[in-house]
C-alpha cells in the first residue's frame, strides 16, 4: 500500500496534497477497536479542595529571602497579584481557600520535556523481573526493552505509567512530554494507554502525547513500512500532540534523512509539534546529521508554522563541538522554533567512546554563551536504558552542577529554568518564570517541611543544590495537585 509521505520526499511537497493522500489512505486502513479500559479513579477535582485565591506568607525566588509575600490567585488560575506580607490578616489563613505557606519557597512548577511513559520501572516491576541487566550497552537495552515489550498489556501499562505520573506530581510537575511507542510488536497499545492516562491526570497534569518510532522508519526487513503505517495511523489520533522519531537507528545517513523528512512532512500535515532523538553518538570522526535536519525544516517554511515547536533529543555528538561549530549552529538554527533537551543520566549510562569519553550537551555554556534554547529531563526511569534516577527532575539541575561546573548564582537559576520554564517553553507550554509575573499561570511548587528549622530551603540556589531532602507541594492553576 503506498503511504503519504514516499521514501524520496522533498522539501518542496505540496502540504495541501500530503493531506489529501493522508486522508485517502486513513479511509482505507483497518478499522480498530480501542480496548475496554476499567472505570478510572475518581476524578481528582471531584476529591479535593476546589482552587485557591491566595497563597500567604511565602518567600519568592527574586526576593530578598528575609521577606514574606502573599500570592493572589484568579478564578482561572493566574497569579492576580503579589503583595508584601500582612501578618495582621490572619482571618484569611483560616479560609478553605488560602495557603498558608509558612515561610516556604514558593517557585514555579517543574517539567518533564522529555520522559518515556511505556517503558518505566521494567527493572522493578515483577512481571519483568527475569530481564536484567548485564552488560550496560545500547544493544543490551535495546534487546531488553524488546523482550518486555512483547509481553505488554492493558493493565500493565497503565499500572507503571500512573505510577511516574503519581511520583512526578509529588515532586513538583505539572507539565511534561510523555512518549509512546508504536511498533509492529506493540501496535498502538501503548498509545492507548498513555491517551487514557492523559485523560485520567487532566485536572493535574497537562500530559502532551508524543508517538514515537523507535524502530527505524525505512531500514530493515520491510524497510519501517509497518511503523509508517502506524505512526500514520496514530498521527490522526485525537489527544496526540508531537510526532517523533530516531533518525539515528536507521542503517545509513540516506536513510536517516528519509527519516527525518518523512516525519517532519506528516507533522506539518497533522500540525503536530516534532520531537528528533538525534545523533545519539559522540565519535569525531562520525559526522552529526544535525545540519541537515535543519536543513530541511527550513525547507519546509517551519518558521511560519506558529505556535510548532521542534525539539532535539540527546545530541550527544554535539559536546565534540569547537566554539566555531556553535556559533555556526546558533547561526543556522537563527529564527527556527528548535529546542535542545539534554538527557544527562541516560546520555552518561549510554553513551561512551572505546577511551571511555562520555558526554551529554552542555546546557548552561549552550544558553550563557550561544543564547539556544535549551532544557534538561529525565528520559527514562528503572529501565536498561537508566537503570538510576528518579520522577523528580530538580535532581538533574542538582547534578547538573558537577557535570557543568555550574555553581554559581546565576547558574543555579539557570539550572532550574532547565526543569522549569524553559523545559514547559520547550514543549510549546504556557510557563512561569523565576519573576512570578502577574497574568501568569499559578503553577508553582512549595518547598520543604516546616518542622526543618535553618535547613528549610528558601532559594532557587538552595534547592538546586540539594534537591534531595525537600518534601514539596505540588499547584497547578491554583489547584493544590499533591500534598
Amino acid at each position: 500500500m503506498a503511504f503519504p509521505f514516499s521514501p524520496d520526499s522533498t522539501g518542496s511537497m505540496d502540504h495541501e496534497m500530503a493531506k489529501l493522500q493522508l486522508a485517502h489512505h486513513l479511509a482505507d486502513k483497518t478499522s480498530r477497536t480501542r480496548p475496554k479500559s476499567r472505570v478510572p479513579p475518581p476524578r481528582y477535582s471531584d476529591v479535593y479542595p476546589g482552587s485557591l485565591s491566595k497563597i500567604v506568607a511565602v518567600c519568592l525566588p527574586e526576593k530578598p529571602p528575609s521577606t514574606l509575600w502573599d500570592v493572589s490567585i484568579t478564578v482561572d488560575g493566574k497569579i492576580a497579584s503579589i503583595d508584601a506580607h500582612d501578618p495582621d490578616a490572619a482571618r484569611q489563613q483560616n479560609s478553605a481557600d488560602v495557603l498558608d505557606g509558612a515561610n516556604r519557597l514558593l517557585a514555579p512548577s517543574l517539567c518533564h520535556s522529555h520522559i518515556h511513559l511505556d517503558k518505566c520501572f521494567l527493572l522493578q516491576d515483577p512481571k519483568y523481573s527475569d530481564l536484567q541487566i548485564e552488560n550496560g550497552d545500547f544493544q543490551e537495552a535495546m534487546d531488553i526493552t524488546g523482550k518486555a515489550k512483547a509481553r505488554f498489556e492493558e493493565d500493565d501499562l497503565l499500572r507503571r505509567g500512573r505510577q511516574l505520573i503519581e511520583e512526578s506530581i509529588h515532586h513538583g510537575v505539572t507539565h511534561m512530554r510523555a512518549f509512546v511507542e508504536v511498533d509492529g510488536v506493540v501496535q498502538l497499545k501503548c498509545l492507548d494507554a498513555g491517551l487514557q492516562l492523559k485523560e485520567e491526570f487532566e485536572d493535574r497534569c497537562e500530559i502532551q502525547i508524543c508517538v514515537f518510532a523507535q524502530l527505524p522508519l525505512f531500514s530493515g526487513a520491510d524497510g519501517g513500512e509497518e511503523v509508517r503505517k502506524l505512526m500514520t495511523v496514530a498521527a490522526t489520533e485525537e489527544g496526540v500532540g508531537v510526532l517523533g522519531a530516531t533518525p539515528y537507528v536507521e542503517q545509513d545517513v540516506t536513510k536517516a534523512k528519509m527519516n527525518v523528512r518523512w516525519i517532519s512532512s506528516l507533522a506539518l500535515a497533522q500540525e503536530k509539534f516534532l520531537d528528533l532523538h538525534l545523533d545519539y553518538f559522540l565519535e569525531e570522526d562520525k559526522q552529526p546529521l544535525i545540519w541537515s535536519v535543519l536543513d530541511i525544516v527550513k525547507d519546509r517554511n517551519w518558521v511560519e508554522r506558529k505556535g510548532k515547536r521542534i525539539t532535539l533529543g540527546h545530541c550527544t555528538r554535539l559536546t565534540r563541538f569547537d566554539d566555531g561549530e556553535w556559533s555556526r549552529l546558533k547561526q543556522c538554527v537563527d529564527n527556527l522554533p528548535v529546542s535542545f533537551v539534554g538527557l544527562p543520566t541516560s546520555d552518561l549510562f549510554m553513551m561512551r567512546t572505546a577511551e571511555n569519553v562520555r558526554g551529554t550537551l552542555p546546557m548552561v555554556e549552550m544558553i550563557r554563551n550561544y543564547g539556544l534554547d535549551t532544557s534538561i529531563a529525565v528520559n527514562n526511569v528503572g529501565n536498561a536504558f537508566t537503570p538510576y534516577g528518579s520522577c523528580d527532575p530538580l535532581s538533574l539541575a542538582t547534578l547538573g552542577v558537577g557535570i557543568y561546573q555550574a555553581g554559581a548564582k546565576k547558574d543555579a537559576e539557570i539550572l532550574y529554568e532547565s526543569v522549569s520554564s524553559r523545559a514547559k517553553a520547550a514543549i510549546g507550554c504556557e510557563s512561569t518564570s523565576l519573576s512570578l509575573l502577574v497574568g501568569e499561570p499559578a503553577d508553582f511548587v512549595l518547598f520543604n517541611r516546616v518542622d526543618v528549622g535553618w535547613r528549610c530551603r528558601k532559594s532557587i540556589v538552595e534547592v538546586v543544590y540539594d534537591a534531595g531532602l525537600s518534601s514539596r507541594q505540588t499547584i497547578r492553576r491554583g489547584r493544590v495537585t499533591a500534598f
